[in-house]
């Protein structure tokens, strides 16, 4: 539907289904719903080494503290390998995880399970637990982590269900390259050359509710999880697989998620307290610190990125060669996935003139914690590598950077080598850049100003782009009825993580329906009564399951005006929906949905109860563009974010309102990334930044102004011509704030993040 002038409810913006009971802090999350009576407090025994062998583990004092109930080691638990990533069957990460293991990999790692009446009781076994370890030589540095005499996984149950060029006995838990055109003979004819290296560290996700996790046997003996993740159907067969049971036997739901970006993606929690109540048949559950999040969670993939671009002196962009090295940590949680993106989610925006690529990139084990899923999920590293090196390029060139990339850009219905040969339905790139100079001002702002107190000011741009959902391998599904009032009922596999996703998708049945929002009863994230969804990861829930959702409803649509159809004693081809009614065009004749309910439950054999379920042999990228304006304090290295302006290309905003919000929040991430965040290893290989006293993130007085717009596409494969947006805005705010950094004060800074002790540093290192 091109015509935005015949929606009534997508590409409005309406306030989200449960913001009411969020705003009134009804019990809505993980922690609410745990029953409290009989539920055993569940903590881990985390190990003080990077490497190292359980040797010997004495419980028995432990078991003996009043209100234990068990206390549970390596040697409890089942030993068949399991990945902890939420990927769809067969998963790309390797098999390399036990629930409690001999060998421990990572400061952090888990060493013996606590399960009590109290958490008095239970910190109180957890210090009486004897360990004796054989501390082993750690992979601390993940340069040298490939073909290392120390191997993180020497096991021989380790195992890899996809060929994503995986070696334990190498270290190497995924590699690859591929390569378009001869890039060595285009980039011999280049005037230019630009050749760099950027380094990114393990961001993480700092959401506000931690992990957590409730299990309980229910009446009929099968185990019920109530977790705060993305992904209650791999958690289902994560767990299955963790425990050495049926899928039959567990059931996974979720409740409000206060907040994810990624981190939810993977099982964290889930597997302790499930063991414990599968062992105890007692409820349980677990609520990890802080802390424990900061050391034993899912952060990004630490990325080394080595950038190579040929261009012209005319400013054109003929070649590009990215090569990526990136530490998965401890185990292979979405280490052959995340890697791909830092190549396939850069190099194809500069399309229009590109004869030749190639990619390549090596994951490797080391005795870091593990790396997981986090918004942006490794385009975010790999765009900060090549829009910094476009930037340099445009520099050395001393053309304007925005006149570069509006040269070289890809456009709509160009083919995407480096993106799978996908084309380009739907790009609004050009209207990004456009639209975000004039916010902006670009055309009237130096690049360089000083401002006459010693602080001076500098302007950055950046491009990106991303996907909407997996191709070929994600699948949405949607189940929508109509209740005996009037009603309808959606019921929903994707996990709505406070991005309002459960009123995206209303949104849409609502518009198909014709009908007001509010007649929209939603129900999501239980694997026993939603239909199968992928969930909510890869920006796959508004293009994926909204497209199941549409789909849903149109059957439905079709199925009550054969309903109606009887009734009114008129053919069904012609009826109409309108509001709460199906009605023939000219309105002389219609049934009400309440008449239909009750009609459909009599002598009836049309359901209404529908059911659609999608998936997408494309993934048609939504594009941005940002820019940033700094101030610098010469004398100090300070620095300030005076504005930064976004503009998205989504397709169709289905609710302008909750794009809005989430193009604020993910640029604020960006500047996070760009500015602050940091995590670095002690020479034991333990994490400094293990709270958030130690790492920082923007409070809303550190991300300046921020101002976005949408320039809107159609997207012909998407729910009313929308594409993603989840995480295609926290990809910019790194090399566009980097550009501005380096226009302030001539010094580049290619590792993340870019910290006043740093920009001052840098200043000095110039001026000497």
């Amino acid at each position: 539907m091109k015509d935005q002038s015949r929606l009534h409810t997508v590409n409005q913006p309406v306030a989200k289904k449960d913001a009411m009971s969020l705003l009134a802090g009804q019990p809505v999350y993980t922690d609410d719903l745990a029953q409290t009576a009989n539920c055993l407090i569940v903590k881990v025994l985390r190990s003080p080494h990077a490497h190292a062998m359980i040797r010997s583990i004495n419980t028995s004092i432990a078991c003996k503290v009043p209100g234990i109930e068990a206390v549970f080691t390596y040697e409890d638990v089942p030993k068949e390998r399991f990945t902890t990533a939420g990927q769809t069957y067969p998963e790309p990460s390797p098999y390399d995880r036990l629930i409690l293991d001999q060998r421990l990999r990572y400061v952090g790692d888990a060493v013996a399970i606590v399960a009590g009446e109290t958490e008095h009781a239970v910190d109180k076994a957890l210090k009486l637990i004897k360990v004796t370890y054989e501390v082993l030589e750690p992979v601390l540095d993940f340069h040298s982590a490939k073909d290392h005499a120390v191997l993180v996984h020497p096991e021989n149950n380790w195992k890899a269900l996809c060929p994503v060029g995986a070696d334990q006995h190498r270290n190497l838990c995924a590699t690859e390259q591929n390569e378009h055109g001869n890039v060595d003979e285009v980039m011999s004819q280049c005037d230019r050359v630009i050749t760099q290296t950027y380094h990114t560290k393990a961001n993480h996700q700092a959401m506000m509710e931690t992990f957590r996790t409730y299990a309980e046997i229910d009446i009929y003996g099968r185990l019920h999880i109530i977790s705060s993740t993305q992904i209650i159907f791999h958690a289902r067969r994560i767990l299955a697989n963790a425990l050495g049971i049926p899928k039959s036997k567990i059931r996974v739901s979720k409740p409000r998620i206060g907040g994810g970006f990624g981190a939810k993606q993977t099982v964290v929690s889930e597997l302790f307290p499930a063991f414990v109540t599968w062992k105890t048949r007692k409820p349980s559950k677990i609520i990890y610190s802080r802390h424990e999040c900061q050391i034993a969670g899912s952060p990004r993939h630490e990325m080394e990125i080595n950038v190579k671009i040929g261009a012209m002196n005319d400013g054109t962009i003929r070649a590009m060669d990215v090569f990526t090295l990136s530490d998965t940590g401890a185990f292979g949680d979405h280490g052959p996935t995340t890697v791909g993106l830092s190549g396939h989610k850069s190099i194809p925006l500069y399309s229009n003139n590109l004869e030749a690529f190639r990619f390549g990139f090596d994951v490797v084990y080391t005795n870091h914690q593990a790396a997981g899923a986090y918004r942006g999920y490794g385009a975010t590293q790999g765009l900060y590598a090549v829009e910094s090196a476009v930037n340099q390029l445009a520099g050395e060139l001393q053309v304007d950077p925005v006149m570069l990339r509006e040269k070289n850009m890809v456009r709509e219905g160009q083919v995407m080598s480096a993106y799978y040969n996908e084309r380009t339905n739907s790009c609004a790139l050009d209207q990004c850049m456009s639209r975000a100079k004039e916010m902006f001002d670009w055309n009237n702002k130096p690049l360089f100003r000083d401002m006459g107190n010693g602080k001076v000011r500098g302007i950055g741009v950046s491009m990106a782009m991303q996907g909407s959902g997996i191709s070929g391998v994600d699948v949405g599904s949607a189940t929508i009825q109509l209740g005996e009032d009037g009603y309808y009922t959606l019921l929903l596999g994707a996990a709505d993580m406070g991005t309002g996703c459960d009123t995206i998708l209303a949104q849409i049945a609502a518009q198909v329906l014709d009908c007001s929002l509010e007649q929209i009863n939603v129900l999501s994230g239980d694997s026993d009564s939603a239909p199968y969804d992928s969930g909510s990861y890869a920006s796959s829930t508004t293009y994926i399951t909204g497209k199941a959702v549409e789909q849903a409803c149109l059957k439905l649509r079709d199925q009550l005006c054969t309903i109606a159809g009887k009734m009114l004693d008129c053919p069904a081809d012609g009826l109409i929906c309108v509001s709460d009614a199906i009605s023939t065009p000219d309105g002389s004749k219609s049934v009400s949905l309440v008449e239909i309910a009750t009609k459909s439950m009599c002598g009836n054999t049309t359901a209404t109860t529908v059911s659609s379920t999608h998936s997408s042999p494309t993934s048609p990228p939504p594009f941005m563009v940002g820019m940033a304006e700094v101030e610098i304090d010469c004398e100090t290295g300070g620095i300030e974010l005076i504005d930064y302006v976004g503009v998205v290309d989504c397709g169709t905003p289905i609710n302008p309102n909750l794009a809005k919000v989430q193009t604020e929040g993910g640029i604020a991430q960006g500047i996070g990334m760009a500015l602050y965040e940091d995590i670095s290893y002690t020479e034991r290989g333990s994490i400094a930044e293990a709270s958030l006293m130690q790492y920082k993130i923007p409070t809303r007085l550190d991300v300046g102004k921020i101002r976005v717009d949408f320039a809107c596409s159609y997207e012909p494969t998407g729910p009313f011509g929308a594409k993603s947006i989840g995480e295609i805005v926290i990809n910019t705010p790194a090399p566009a704030v980097a550009h501005a950094i380096y226009n302030a004060t001539g010094v580049w800074h290619r590792t993340l993040p870019i910290t006043p002790e740093k920009i001052l540093m840098g200043i000095l290192k110039k001026e000497s």
